[in-house]
């Protein structure tokens, strides 16, 4: 270093320390709630000493109903006591019921996870500051059973209070299911705030909340076949998925781009299919995910999306129609075109062989889902062999035959499904299906089983079809791209512009998109919803900007169904992103961190939504 700058550095450094408490490392700031805001305070011996100072998330917590600290917010009873804790990280307990032996292990990984979170709260380049309580949790579970399903009870009570040996907080977790109980560890681990005031991490001393979801079906549908997503990213997003409860992960595993699902029996789809040897998912990847995905109250539901988005290492195997044509825009929405040719024995084959790995990898799973979008009739029809073979038939070449090609493609696939699964399950086992032709009257009466069918609507909140799904009785997830397709709104990949979906939608959209009003008299038909991320410009390193904190918002949208706008959850988001940040999350940022603190001041009106 330059001796003359050194000594300027040190001369300012002194000079500035002789007026200031910066050198010690103390916060200057503390916060104040005022008419239910928090409000930046300098801490000040004479208006506001250091020993009465509160730090933003305490404040938060305690500044109106006391969710400030929560995402999502709860449903049920909510009462937080007005008094923190110091505690120790490294003094907590858990206790759970050995007899359950299938749970052991995962409760096992959960205390280590919760751990791991109360650690990464500190943000502090000094040693937090000693001593504190210790913490024994104790988990009340009612039932053995780990299958999660539309019908599984995922509701928790969760109450924290003095009680404990020597001093101890003690947070007691009563819940049916494994997954009601993992939730409410998460809520507890949000109770836990870091006091930069004080260099300590607090619990609230008393606490008490009842829970449980509004919907069922609460997840995301994530692409990893026109961009390769690596595991190590899905891992993240998983433990990100879990942190704010939703509990589906759908994953849309291949298309016409790539096959990079490793199928031992077939193994010239991946060989042909995968971009490179190493972007593939073998059945031990896929088995580890599932597992990890359970740990964290999540369940993983397979896609093999046919008999359109098939191509590469398809067309090896000789079963595609239309692969590759050019222009392309003649025969399918992107490049590469592919579609299976209904017509050849061997294609039932395949799928056969496909189904039956893909469901012993995923053997969590109890819905599976079949695809069935953007099918190209003007694919089918330029080929010749499909062509003479509906006229083997006796069918013609109009759209109301090559649905009937459709629905015999369709009717044969799931024979074959069926096939593979477990005998209990046989001809039972939901499965999921997009909006498409085929959903439309009339061939939606006259081929697809409302008892048998659950339809994915991924057009529009207010697309009148969707209303006639509801009036003829069939169950929807709901992912329609004008407030849930995530990757809208960058520019176009096939042409100039904006890609087709444009705008960008952000969080408050995705909030306020509510099920409710969307599915009116029929709401109780929507089972939930998905965000989706199609991956044609997302990749492992652009995926968590993508989806984060916006996932965030769906995840409260389903499970708190909140009557109140985006603009009375805004301080609750800006915490809640910072949160993400803390586990390694690389969520997008909303705003200038001032807005963060400085409560209310940014939004147009500056009421923070409360007028």
């Amino acid at each position: 270093m330059n001796p003359a700058r050194f000594l300027v550095a040190t001369v300012i450094g002194l000079l500035y320390c002789t007026s200031s408490v910066y050198c010690d490392g103390e916060s200057v700031w503390g916060y104040q709630c005022v008419n239910d805001r928090c409000v930046k305070t300098a801490i000040s011996e004479a208006s506001y000493p250091r020993e009465k100072a509160i730090s933003l998330p305490a404040c938060r917590l305690f500044c109106g109903a006391g969710a400030g600290l929560l995402w999502p917010q709860p449903t049920g009873e909510l009462n937080v006591g007005t008094d923190l804790a110091h505690i120790d990280p490294e003094q907590v307990w858990f206790e759970w019921n050995d007899n359950f032996r299938d749970q052991v292990a995962l409760w096992e990984v959960n205390r280590d996870r919760f751990r791991q979170q109360l650690k990464t709260k500190a943000q502090t380049r000094s040693p937090l500051k000693s001593g504190g309580k210790a913490v024994r949790v104790k988990i009340n579970v009612q039932e053995e059973s780990l299958a999660l399903t539309h019908e599984t009870d995922e509701s928790y009570r969760l109450t924290v209070g003095a009680g404990g040996a020597n001093g101890e907080l003690l947070a007691t977790i009563d819940a049916k299911t494994f997954f009601g109980a993992r939730h409410a560890l998460e809520t507890l681990s949000q109770f836990v705030l870091y006091d930069d005031i004080r260099n300590e991490l607090q619990l609230v001393v008393s606490a008490t909340v009842s829970d449980a979801p509004a919907y069922p079906h609460r997840g995301l549908a994530l692409d990893t076949s026109r961009n390769y997503i690596d595991l190590e990213s899905l891992r993240r997003t998983i433990d990100g998925m879990a942190m704010v409860k939703l509990n589906v992960f759908h994953w849309h595993i291949t298309d016409s781009q790539s096959f990079p699902l490793v199928i031992k029996s077939r193994p010239t789809l991946h060989a042909y299919g995968a971009y490179s040897r190493r972007d593939v998912y073998t059945a031990d990847d896929v088995r580890e995910l599932v597992r990890y995905a359970l740990e964290r109250g999540i369940r993983i539901i397979p896609e093999l999306d046919a008999p359109a988005h098939v191509g590469e290492g398809w067309e090896k195997l000789g079963v595609t129609a239309c692969f590759n044509y050019q222009p392309w825009e003649n025969y399918c929405v992107e490049p590469p075109c592919g579609q299976l040719d209904p017509t050849k024995d061997a294609v039932y084959d395949i799928l056969e062989d496909v189904y039956r790995e893909m469901n012993a990898m995923f053997n969590r799973s109890d819905l599976f889902h079949m695809g069935g979008d953007e099918v190209s009739i003007r694919c089918w029809n330029a080929t010749s062999s499909i062509q003479g073979w509906m006229s083997g038939q006796e069918w013609g070449l109009q759209e109301a035959d090559y649905m009937k090609l459709w629905n015999y493609f369709q009717t044969e696939a799931l024979a074959r499904l069926d096939k593979t699964l477990p005998s209990g399950e046989s001809g039972k086992r939901p499965i999921v299906m997009w909006t498409s032709k085929l959903t439309e009257s009339p061939y939606l009466e006259q081929y697809i089983d409302k008892k048998r069918y659950i339809v994915q609507v991924w057009t529009t909140g207010n697309d009148s079809k969707l209303i006639n799904l509801l009036e003829k009785g069939y169950r929807l997830i709901m992912s329609n791209y004008d407030a849930l397709y995530l990757d809208c709104g960058f520019a176009g990949w096939v042409t100039d512009g904006s890609n087709w979906c444009a705008p960008y939608i952000g969080w408050q959209k995705v909030y306020n998109n509510d099920l409710m009003a969307i599915g009116g008299p029929y709401a109780q038909q929507i089972l939930g919803g998905e965000a989706a991320l199609w991956t044609e410009q997302s990749d492992s390193h652009t995926l968590d900007n993508r989806l984060w904190p916006r996932l965030s918002a769906h995840a409260e949208r389903l499970w708190s169904n909140p009557r109140a706008g985006w603009q009375l959850a805004e301080s609750r988001m800006l915490l809640h992103r910072e949160r993400l940040v803390e586990a390694g999350i690389a969520a997008n940022s909303l705003q200038p961190k001032w807005c963060l603190q400085n409560e209310a001041n940014c939004p147009i009106g500056g009421d923070g939504g409360r007028s």
